[in-house]
């Protein structure tokens, strides 16, 4: 499969988790955030088998398969799940779409510390420059320091969780199909959540009762096409391009999400959100090596053509 056709399938992906941050806004304000995402991702990871049948991709993991799915788990849904359902009732959609965008710069450092990846001057400015972008967000959209809503450190912890995993499949993607990886991670990590919320949701169960069809369709294309298929496609294009250049796409995720909430929910997109969406694109492009990439291409074209 050619880099192109990798490209345009982590575009589509990053458009589905873009909505989905306004999916999720909308659900985790009719049900109990925790028991519902429980939910959400045990009928992604359903589906996610049901498609891995018709691929004939199932099998048993081995022992050693099994602690990175386990770990994989933990973070890649439980953590990044949890605090995103958490912390989208006590901030803002568009806020929250921003700081998921702070995920590339989080991936390109734990790529630097756990996989060997190299830095380089450039990296290190974007890296600065993307955490300067969100705190600029936060801060300024918030009221400054004293103003730091909860919501907003739980997005970023479930940002942090994402980025951790994804260390984890590229490391585990040579013996197991990162898509299989995928069905796994969420069955296990749904049943984690499940058992979670009934200690900190006792009504989360009635809760999911009280949901309309608009709401259970909501539902339903975001635990499909944003958590089963979109988490399967973008474990996979890891496995094919490396963590690095697939976390440059989730650049993408502030955009869509900010055009959502803006469409969707009617929220105002501030001067401030638009100012840091530029410091965070800016630091992606630069920390995740993507501007060094295209510099160099061009110097190589540049060669052939003298």
């Amino acid at each position: 499969m050619s880099k192109n056709i990798i490209y345009l399938i982590l575009f589509g992906v990053m458009t589905s988790w873009g909505f989905n941050v306004i999916a999720t806004k909308v659900l985790v304000e009719h049900f109990m955030p925790v028991t519902m995402t429980a939910f959400r991702i045990f009928t992604a990871g359903v589906f996610v088998f049901i498609i891995l049948y018709f691929l004939k991709k199932i099998r048993l993991p081995t022992r050693k398969e099994w602690v990175y799915i386990l770990f994989g788990g933990l973070f890649n849904v439980v953590g990044h799940h949890f605090f995103l359902s958490i912390g989208l009732v006590q901030t803002s959609a568009a806020n929250g779409g921003l700081i998921l965008g702070f995920g590339p710069l989080l991936t390109a450092i734990l790529s630097i510390l756990f996989l060997g990846n190299t830095i380089t001057l450039p990296k290190l400015f974007g890296m600065i420059l993307g955490i300067f972008g969100v705190f600029f967000i936060v801060f300024e959209s918030n009221g400054g320091l004293q103003g730091l809503s909860l919501g907003d450190v739980s997005v970023f912890l479930s940002v942090l969780s994402l980025a951790v995993s994804f260390v984890l499949i590229k490391k585990v993607s040579q013996t197991l199909d990162p898509r299989l990886m995928t069905g796994y991670m969420l069955v296990l990590g749904s049943a984690i959540l499940f058992v979670l919320s009934l200690f900190l949701e006792p009504d989360g169960m009635k809760s999911m009762t009280n949901g309309t069809a608009g709401l259970w369709a909501i539902f339903m294309g975001s635990a499909v096409i944003a958590t089963a298929v979109g988490h399967m496609m973008y474990n996979f294009s890891i496995g094919k391009v490396g963590t690095v250049e697939a976390s440059i796409f989730i650049n993408l995720n502030p955009f869509f999400a900010l055009v959502g909430a803006a469409f969707f929910l009617g929220e105002k997109i501030l001067i401030v959100q638009i100012i840091g969406f530029v410091l965070i694109l800016s630091g992606v492009m630069l920390g995740s090596g993507a501007f060094e990439e295209l510099m160099h291409k061009r110097s190589q074209q540049h060669d052939q053509s003298r």
